[in-house]
């Protein structure tokens, strides 16, 4: 804050924000030149949008990639699992088989 001629005044310009209500001739004498301006927005360059997209294009792929791998990784153990379990079903068939030749025939036919 500042002190002149004994009042407190803000550390801000206010000038030039509200001069149509002002009865200042400082104020109301203001020229463009006084006129606070905005910075201007960095122009948003298109190439730059496009980079973003295929960046975030790259990430998603290597995603994807990853969980493919470890989708056929799976898939390839299931393989082999479904595998042993039919072998293990026609050697189990075989012994069924090799038992009822073993029954004799009258407990076959169901006499």
């Amino acid at each position: 804050m500042y002190l002149v001629e004994g009042k407190l005044l803000l550390p801000v310009e206010l000038r030039c924000v509200n001069h149509t209500a002002s009865t200042n001739k400082r104020i109301l004498a203001t020229s463009a030149r006084d006129t606070p301006k905005m910075p201007l927005m960095p122009e948003n360059n298109p190439l730059d949008s496009v980079l973003e997209r295929v960046e975030r294009l790259l990430v998603r792929y290597e995603e994807l990639k990853r969980t493919n791998d470890l989708l056929v990784s799976q898939v390839e153990t299931l393989t082999q699992e479904r595998d042993s379990l039919k072998s293990r079903l026609q050697a189990a068939r075989s012994r069924i088989d090799g038992l009822l030749d073993r029954l004799p025939l009258d407990i076959k036919d169901g006499a």
